[in-house]
């Protein structure tokens, strides 16, 4: 029996996807995001975006119990930690709200957390940064200090009173306009310097409940946590691309008129023409941007680093090497099943699936954007001397895009001989007949696929 090649360190996959009338991420003005590439304006969906539909996406089956990663560990990226541990306090430990919620915030501050403006309610335990950590850390952190109340309480009203003390003397001196500057030591903060240590053996035990641990989402994407330089920070193991549009950018601004329901029914009920029309017109009107078009995007799974994340989260190599199995095919089904929420009601951009996906191993990671450098001119297919091709117009994007990225994939696999087990996938009757010519014409580069799963083995 012949035994199976070692796999290449990197997955590369690959999609094309048409969308219309969406609008998955926006800018800081409502507008859709876009990019210029080939000297023309694309319509772009940012990886951030893409990134976090599918962390959610896993994390979310993970949790209900679906997919590779049922029961395994997964991570939650929130400022409101306290809040969670306060939570746990209250709920599983019969603490006052209140007191859980102050003893919770000084804790993890103490560990070297920075916290927003106590003054604000609505910031003030929510910790500056967003940390991603393992799920249950909030509990971890609950049960310490439970465990250790007596002890903490007395920490805490030691840590409150001087930091409040401490508060007064800033108050005091911003007051006084008279007084001369504050001195370097002064100015570096020395009152917080001087606050009371959480006793080493507690910082810790919170450190540990923060730490990535065996989070698998941490594992696959990473983090970075520059407040506590004793909190390890991982290096992802998913690298993410900007999906962009292979034909020039287009997009409507959409009108819309509201109706108020409870004018509408006065209008229709009214006893005569002057009581309807007091009831004229709509109830709130705008506009929306909203864009079309088919986006390639792209992603790597760099095998390699996602078995040193897990290793160095404590793991065993054999129980890593299962994780890591577990965690690659969960992240291929989030590539393709995944889709960012934004304006899911009013548009169904969730329900979309891949014209196609692509899938392949190899030494290095490759990202085959270039193919769509020269944009998809979408007019009909006809003869022009004009042309370098010979031809102009490609027809629709979509098979268009498709032909290209096979091209571009035949071309670079007779280059690089490490690209192999090569597969696609599609959802599209129109694609499947793309693919079948491809296959016709004597390409045996890539292997069609009907599952998902298939798509890495």
């Amino acid at each position: 029996m012949t035994e199976a090649a070692p796999r290449s360190q990197f997955l590369s996959l690959h999609v094309l996807e048409t969308l219309v009338a969406v609008l998955p991420v926006r800018d800081e003005n409502g507008s859709p995001k876009s990019l210029v590439y080939g000297g023309v304006e694309r319509h772009m969906i940012s990886s951030q975006a893409r990134r976090r539909a599918e962390r959610v996406h896993a994390r979310d089956r993970a949790n209900a119990g679906v997919g590779a990663l049922a029961g395994r560990s997964t991570g939650l990226r929130t400022r409101e930690w306290a809040l969670i541990a306060a939570k746990s306090l209250t709920d599983d430990h019969g603490w006052d709200k209140d007191e859980a919620v102050v003893t919770a915030r000084a804790v993890i501050e103490a560990t070297g957390l920075k916290f927003g403006d106590p003054a604000k309610k609505t910031v003030a335990h929510l910790t500056k940064v967003l940390l991603f950590a393992p799920s249950d850390a909030g509990t971890r952190i609950a049960t310490r200090i439970h465990e250790h109340a007596e002890e903490l309480r007395a920490w805490r009203d030691d840590y409150l009173r001087v930091q409040a003390e401490s508060g007064k003397k800033t108050a005091r001196r911003g007051t006084r306009k008279s007084d001369p500057d504050p001195t370097p030591e002064e100015a570096g903060g020395t009152a917080e310097a001087s606050l009371p240590a959480l006793p080493k053996q507690h910082r810790d035990a919170v450190l540990f409940a923060i730490a990535p641990r065996d989070a698998i989402d941490i594992a696959l994407y990473g983090r970075f946590l520059a407040e506590i330089a004793d909190s390890p920070n991982v290096d992802g193991a998913v690298q993410s691309s900007h999906a962009f549009t292979v034909q020039e950018a287009e997009q409507v601004d959409d009108f819309y008129a509201a109706a108020d329901d409870a004018k509408l029914h006065r209008k229709r009920n009214a006893l005569d023409f002057l009581d309807s029309a007091d009831d004229a017109g709509a109830g709130m009107t705008g506009y929306q941007s909203l864009i079309s078009g088919t986006f390639y995007r792209h992603a790597v799974l760099d095998r390699v680093q996602l078995l040193t994340n897990l290793r160095a989260a404590g793991m065993t190599e054999s129980e890593a090497a299962d994780a890591a199995a577990d965690a690659e095919k969960e992240f291929v089904n989030a590539f393709v099943e995944a889709f960012p929420e934004a304006k899911k009601n009013s548009t169904a951009s969730t329900g979309s699936l891949p014209a196609l996906v692509l899938a392949f191993e190899g030494v290095r990671p490759y990202n085959y954007a270039a193919a769509f450098q020269r944009p998809i001119d979408e007019g009909p297919v006809r003869k022009s001397e004009e042309s370098p091709t010979g031809t102009v117009g490609e027809g629709p994007a979509g098979p268009a895009a498709v032909r290209r990225l096979l091209d571009h994939h035949a071309f670079v696999s007779e280059r690089r001989p490490d690209l192999r087990t090569a597969r696609v996938l599609t959802y599209d009757p129109q694609i499947d007949a793309v693919l079948k010519e491809h296959l016709a014409a004597g390409r045996v580069d890539v292997t069609s696929v009907t599952a998902i799963e298939e798509l890495a083995q």
